[in-house]
């Protein structure tokens, strides 16, 4: 690459056409090179929201879309797309000689960041006073119009009802009420594409997921999340939430912050068939790396094995079971004195070397 007074050689003609768009890197600089109609356009490569790699993106007319959140910036000007005008990447000067690509570096226009409102997730994350707070997080899926009893949430129901007798606020989620994405796997382009808030609830005001966040991350002291067991595994429902819960566990790897801090989990398990543990494994690991801490006995379930497929007999032992409905309120019992010593305490780290990823630093260059 060569100097030619302010005019730099950043590709060839040929290599920018390969494709309508490109990631050019040229003398420790990325820029993002389009092409369309025979004019090509030179923009910085760094997004402004997150540094996503506007090259990676594809075109919507004559803007760049990033690839990590869709911002969109006019592919010669820089300019973001109407309506967000205050948002502009360096844009620069571009001429084609002899079948090579120059840019005037000097005379670029200025990145500018129009100040956003921050999400109301992004705030400061503090205990506020008051009672203990329980929310009890329903994971089956039905339907709506036609339902039908549920056994996990029937025990999780006894269980909000002792807290609720004991002074402690509570709060039933019924994950099948939400209208919430499934995950769209940010993460796998780039760690720090995976964002705190959600990328996705940031993006999208109709995605209730937020109801989620806000109970685990801001509100709740306890969580007992309530799942049927699905061909020997947890509901679709429960794993389609703890893909979209990567956001909070990506903070500790990316950031080294934890979200989570004196919080305590417990979890309900009831199937038509066995294979509790392996159900209440995953649940305990997975809620393990977002910070939750686990009282002695984490979870309680029911099952009557392989032999048993008369559901109705089922669902008739969950509803009349004196043992489930106590063994859900002392499952509550212990998750609230855990809740009130941590709290009390206040010794969580609200950061952790090395936590969340197996002892391993991480290399993103």
């Amino acid at each position: 690459m060569a100097h030619d007074a302010n005019w730099f050689d950043i590709c060839s003609l040929e290599e920018a056409s390969q494709a309508s768009i490109r990631r050019i890197k040229a003398d420790n600089m990325e820029f993002a090179v389009s092409v369309k109609e025979a004019r090509v356009g030179v923009i910085s490569n760094a997004c402004n929201h997150v540094g996503g790699p506007l090259g990676e993106g594809r075109l919507d007319g004559e803007y760049i879309v990033c690839p990590w959140h869709n911002w969109k910036f006019h592919r010669c000007t820089g300019v973001g797309e109407p309506g967000f005008e205050g948002d502009c990447v360096p844009a620069y000067p571009v001429k084609v000689e002899n079948g090579r690509v120059f840019v005037d570096l000097n005379a670029a226009t200025k990145r500018k960041r129009t100040p956003h409102a921050p999400h109301p997730l992004a705030r400061r994350i503090q205990r506020a006073p008051g009672p203990l707070r329980l929310a009890g997080i329903a994971t089956t899926v039905m339907d709506a119009s036609n339902p039908r009893f549920s056994g996990s949430e029937h025990v999780l129901a006894h269980a909000l009802k002792a807290a609720s007798e004991v002074g402690v606020d509570t709060r039933l989620i019924r994950l099948n009420e939400l209208k919430f994405r499934a995950c769209e796997g940010y993460y796998s382009k780039s760690a720090h594409a995976c964002t705190w808030p959600c990328s996705i609830t940031q993006m999208d005001t109709n995605d209730q997921m937020d109801r989620i966040y806000e109970a685990l991350v801001h509100w709740a002291d306890v969580i007992l999340v309530a799942s049927p067991i699905r061909w020997g595994t947890a509901s679709s429902l429960y794993f389609k939430m703890a893909e979209r819960l990567n956001c909070v566990q990506n903070q500790i790897t990316i950031a080294n912050r934890v979200l989570i801090r004196n919080k305590v989990a417990g979890f309900i398990i009831v199937g038509g068939q066995d294979n509790i543990q392996a159900v209440a494994g995953q649940m305990l690991g997975f809620f393990a790396e977002l910070g939750f801490i686990f009282p002695q006995f984490p979870f309680i379930a029911h099952s009557r094995g392989w032999s048993h497929e008369d559901m109705e007999r089922n669902v008739d032992i969950v509803q009349h079971s004196n043992e489930l409905a106590v063994g859900a309120a002392m499952l509550a019992k212990r998750c609230i004195e855990l809740a009130k010593d941590l709290i009390a305490r206040d010794e969580a780290p609200a950061s952790i070397h090395r936590g969340g990823r197996k002892a391993h630093s991480l290399r993103t260059k």
